[in-house]
């Protein structure tokens, strides 16, 4: 069922063509961050022709909730149903509607759904119900249900260890875009800029469709960027705090974890946060730590050589990176304030480091542009302090942020740096590269081959101190769709 208008979602857009091929009941969840397009993506699917459709409203009281699902089923099926007031009976109207219905396949659109359960509401059981007694039995019923609350998605549909156990169908994780699909979806409106401004965009919003639709093509980047965050009732001053209470239950406690973790920009393991955070023993942080990996805040690694029991949590989230670093504590006077950041140290510091995030946001990209993707291989990273060997010799501390440890006995150690122009190695740092890999080759004893390989905007400009660069990477590879 192709849709010119979605930008990307493939494989998606594929997973709901055969949902909708066979005769079994489905009940697909699709789930994601605020704003990355899951409602659009459902909606423009199925051209909205829905057999009904429903939308939670935020933070609104049970009954006006019942009374706007009255107002949809009425408007639907065209008859007079009479308002109730709990959602059993309000599924049990639902249910008389489709049952009259004649045709092979039903589709149904609940948005939202986390919204529909208010306190005292039973609404989730009334829902198990409905699906378990009829939904489901019911040869063609197509139930898409989608919303941004993860916890709740996570653990009172997808994961319920009550009457839904195990009776969603299909999940559906609606990722951010990549670079290349950024660059269609800016295309497609308007948006006439080279590749190194998107990537600057990128590093800033990330792929997230809703931001991304906020740009205006009559102003250049920069003014762009001052029009959402700095300038008076900027529309993306005060997302963050929304973004987390509309994604999580305890949206304090998920702060509270990511701005830890964006205190360390290597990375912290489970047990330094909790020591940070004076948590006590227990499996709420682990879930909290598992629902934002799973919508993509951190990225969850193991250090080279390291049992996944070390394993290291890393803030990736860009907007976030971004959030935390020019927005939070600035005291709006300055309305071009990103315009004005042009070259100031702490804009060129920042943008090395989201650099680096987007590269690893694009792993796939980048192991296709060395010609491995079809090479079984871990990404890790790999850190050392200053130390001294049992000769006596002394070693310098340093870190390798991205190994790609493959299976055919090679090693790429990538050096991730962002720039204007083509990137120079000089003297000083050629040498500082043969002592990283003498020092990593020294402390692991590898045995494989270590490739220097280099991800950069522009690539190398290539002298007499690049001869230990046996790969390179470029801005353009990462835009690779």
């Amino acid at each position: 069922m192709e849709n010119n208008k979605i930008i990307g979602r493939k494989k998606e857009r594929e997973l709901f063509d055969d949902i909708c091929l066979t005769e079994k009941p489905a009940l697909v969840a699709v789930y994601g961050r605020r704003r990355v397009g899951k409602t659009f993506l459902v909606r423009q699917h199925f051209n909205n022709d829905f057999d009904f459709s429903f939308t939670g409203n935020y933070q609104m009281p049970r009954q006006a909730q019942l009374s706007l699902f009255n107002q949809e089923l009425r408007r639907f099926s065209g008859m007079d149903y009479p308002l109730v007031k709990d959602w059993f009976s309000a599924f049990e109207q639902l249910r008389q509607y489709l049952s009259s219905i004649d045709k092979e396949r039903l589709v149904l659109f609940f948005d939202e759904l986390p919204w529909m359960e208010t306190p005292k509401s039973n609404f989730i059981q009334a829902f198990s119900y409905f699906w378990n007694t009829w939904a489901s039995t019911r040869q063609g019923l197509k139930l898409f249900v989608c919303g941004s609350s993860t916890t709740w998605m996570l653990e009172k549909l997808i994961g319920d260890k009550g009457g839904l156990y195990g009776r969603v169908t299909h999940t559906v994780y609606l990722a951010p875009f990549t670079l290349g699909e950024t660059e269609a979806y800016l295309q497609a409106n308007g948006i006439r800029w080279n590749r190194y401004q998107m990537l600057e965009t990128y590093m800033i919003i990330g792929g997230i469709p809703f931001y991304l639709e906020m740009l205006k093509p009559k102003l250049t980047f920069d003014q762009n960027i001052d029009n959402l965050f700095f300038a008076a009732n900027a529309p993306l001053r005060m997302e963050y705090g929304f973004l987390f209470r509309s994604l999580f239950n305890d949206a304090q406690l998920y702060r509270q974890v990511v701005e830890t973790i964006a205190k360390h920009s290597q990375g912290m393991t489970r047990q330094q946060i909790k020591e940070e955070l004076g948590m006590a023993d227990g499996g709420a942080l682990t879930v909290v730590l598992e629902n934002l990996v799973r919508c993509d805040f951190l990225r969850r690694y193991a250090a080279f050589g390291k049992s996944e029991r070390n394993a290291l949590y890393q803030l990736t989230d860009l907007f976030s990176l971004f959030h935390l670093r020019f927005v939070a504590d600035n005291n709006g006077q300055d309305q071009q304030f990103w315009s004005n950041m042009r070259e100031n140290p702490s804009r060129v510091a920042w943008r090395g480091y989201a650099f680096e995030q987007v590269c690893l946001h694009h792993i796939p990209q980048i192991k296709e542009a060395i010609g491995i993707k079809a090479v079984l291989s871990n990404v890790c990273s790999w850190s050392c302090p200053t130390f001294t060997d049992k000769d006596g010799n002394q070693w310098q501390g340093t870190q390798i942020d991205l190994l790609i440890d493959r299976r055919d006995q090679v090693i790429n150690i990538c050096e991730m740096k962002y720039a204007n122009d083509r990137y120079i190695i000089d003297k000083d740092y050629e040498e500082r590269l043969r002592r990283r890999l003498s020092t990593f080759q020294h402390l692991t004893r590898t045995r494989k081959a270590l490739h220097l390989t280099f991800v950069t905007t522009y690539g190398l400009s290539w002298n007499a101190y690049c001869g230990n660069v046996q790969a390179e990477v470029t801005m353009d590879d990462l835009f690779d769709r």
